[in-house]
């Protein structure tokens, strides 16, 4: 027997990754959240840097922050996330209107207003959202796009923090977030109002996580619903917490829904009582695979954005999912009812259909209009037949996820920028809250004619009508706003945009589609039960591919180019789920990374054969030392 101590292990050796040095942060925009100071990635060597690329359309973009939320807290001596605004819409290009998205979504980290997308394109950064880490000595050490991906960097943060320290290239202390001066104002970036029974409005004070209802007025508060912290806490008004609550909807019984968007659940709120509970969702946000039925306290929902009562039950717009599901009061159950969680702008069954972003619902009788936001459409869903649930959804104005503007006309060539109300007129027609031109826009079944309404406003986000007139949430003016219904339309001088972003340059005849996917340290796919991959191609015009459109559950893909097309969009969607590699742990974590990409492409000679998106990891063409 040997009594003398065993020698000390030596520690183990940091992980090999590759590295790339970052490229510097620039825009035109200039900076926020810094106390007036432009900072260099020279200012913030020595720390742990995440660069979350954003728009503040992209309710994808609103669940990453809310995910970077607690890393952001735990880590706030070592890490610092730079916001890199990156503008899809023309709106978003403008200054003020970051300004108020940083304000209105609590953004408490430095943020660059970068409207040309200068260092989107130094990054080669190709979705929102896209996560970059960089580490304390100034390399790129991995890439995240889309969502799911809090844990992978939680863990590189803690593997960064203890390599580095050990170096002594690790500077700890606070970091470079100043936050600005707080406003008073009665209600901060109001999402939607309803009108109620007794007269007066109860509207959704959404940075302020309350409800606030207003006298007849529109402007004197008489009562506010809510503590104004984030929670989900149910109760009597004065202790109840909501947390970014959008939607509202009255049941047939006389109770208020509230649409709780970032609790990812259904609200209730009771006028006669003051009592708000909860009757659907879990808090916690639905991710594929999850069930998309069944007892309404059980199952997840995703960031559900409005509600309205049609066809005997409460539809809602399931926003962070691109669908429409239902809530059935009298089991207390919800199911999806449209939608497939694919992107984009499909009309047919119900089951078949794809939706982007669904944020605004208004009902008639024998229609469900939908402000379908990612693809400044306005659509709506119908009775399919006779059988009681089956439905067809429609398009009445918007081409597609990259195309939008401010054009009046016939409704097959009318363009709108990103909408997030509609409201149901006495004539049959149709009010449509064009909130990223700020104005108030009309759709005429009838004549199938879109026209103007209202213009000057401030990022409309939902109209109510009262009395022949309409009341409109001015979100970015932070009040309501009495308009007269005008004879005539407002004449506007047309625009038309696509997006923002350049198109990838690509060869003619066959494609290699690779998207990158690195299980995060500690982690490997999960194929207990078969692939854990999924890939789901799709183009815009569905001419462009030859071959390769549809699904599979290989990452890589070789796509077919047809010829004559000479451009178009490639929509890819790709999931991958990974679990804690333990042989010893019976049930192991697991995680599912998603995201969807829509590619502008050129065919030009030259172009690249192939097209690199990385879902997690660092692309090998691109790794450096």
């Amino acid at each position: 027997m040997n009594d003398a101590a065993p020698a000390p292990s030596p520690a183990p050796a940091p992980r090999r990754r590759a590295r790339v040095r970052a490229p510097e942060l620039t825009g035109k925009g200039g900076w926020l959240n810094t106390g007036g100071k432009d900072l260099t990635l020279g200012d913030l060597r020595g720390k742990i840097v995440i660069l979350d690329f954003w728009t503040f359309c992209c309710v994808n973009c609103l669940h990453v922050l809310d995910e970077l939320r607690e890393l952001e807290e735990r880590h706030r001596d070592t890490v610092v996330i730079v916001g890199v605004h990156s503008p899809k819409f023309v709106h978003e290009a403008d200054h003020r209107a970051v300004v108020d998205a940083v304000e209105r979504y609590e953004v408490h980290h430095p943020v660059l207003d970068d409207p040309e997308l200068a260092t989107w394109k130094q990054y080669a950064v190709r979705a929102w959202p896209t996560l970059v880490v960089i580490d304390p000595e100034g390399y790129v050490v991995a890439q995240h796009a889309g969502e799911g991906h809090a844990h992978a960097i939680a863990a590189l943060v803690a593997e960064l923090e203890a390599e580095h320290a050990a170096k002594g290239t690790l500077r700890r202390g606070d970091g470079p977030y100043v936050p600005p001066e707080p406003v008073a104002t009665e209600l901060r970036f109001p999402g939607k109002a309803l009108r109620l029974p007794s007269g007066g409005f109860l509207v959704s004070d959404t940075t302020r996580h309350a409800l606030v209802e207003l006298a007849d007025d529109a402007e004197t508060v008489v009562r506010r619903i809510g503590t104004g912290e984030r929670g989900l806490v149910d109760g009597p008004a004065e202790r109840a917490r909501f947390s970014e609550p959008q939607g509202l909807a009255l049941l047939p019984g006389g109770e208020v829904v509230v649409a709780d968007t970032v609790n990812h659940a259904l609200r209730t709120y009771d006028p006669a009582t003051g009592e708000v509970a909860t009757i659907a969702g879990t808090g916690r946000q639905w991710w594929q695979g999850s069930p998309t039925a069944g007892p309404a306290r059980e199952i997840d929902l995703s960031s559900p954005w409005d509600v309205a009562w049609f066809a005997g039950r409460l539809w809602i717009a399931m926003a962070g999912v691109h669908q429409l599901w239902t809530y059935d009061p009298e089991n207390g159950t919800v199911a999806v009812a449209a939608g497939t969680t694919n992107e984009g702008l499909v009309d047919g069954p119900a089951d078949q259909a794809w939706f982007a972003q669904p944020s605004g619902l208004a009902a008639t009788d024998e229609r469900l209009w939908v402000a379908d936001s990612e693809t400044s459409a306005v659509r709506w869903v119908e009775r399919a037949g006779d059988a009681p649930d089956a439905f067809v959804v429609r398009t009445a104005v918007g081409t597609g996820l990259f195309d939008f503007g401010h054009r009046d006309g016939p409704a097959e060539q009318a363009l709108l920028q990103h909408p997030l109300g509609v409201t149901a007129l006495p004539d049959g027609s149709v009010a449509v809250c064009d909130t990223y031109n700020h104005a108030l826009r009309r759709y005429d079944p009838a004549t199938g004619e879109v026209s103007t309404l209202a213009t000057d406003l401030r990022e409309p986000s939902d109209a109510v009508l009262v009395d022949g007139d309409v009341v409109v949430v001015e979100s970015a003016r932070h009040r309501l706003t009495r308009l007269r219904l005008p004879e005539e339309a407002v004449r506007v001088a047309a625009v038309a945009h696509r997006t923002r972003r350049a198109a990838t340059e690509i060869a003619g005849g066959t494609l290699r589609l690779d998207v990158v996917f690195q299980a995060p340290a500690g982690q490997k796919l999960d194929t207990r039960y078969g692939p854990s991959t999924r890939l789901l191609v799709s183009s815009t015009p569905p001419e462009l591919l030859a071959e390769g459109a549809g699904a599979g559950t290989d990452l890589s893909r070789d796509l077919v180019l047809a010829d004559g097309v000479t451009e178009g969009v490639l929509h890819v969607s790709a999931m991958a789920a990974s679990c804690d590699d333990d042989p010893a742990n019976e049930y192991p974590a697991c995680h599912v990374h998603q995201q969807d990409w829509g590619v502008p492409v050129r065919i030009t000679e030259g172009g690249a054969a192939r097209l690199p998106l990385v879902l997690a990891g660092m692309d090998a063409a691109t790794e450096g030392a």
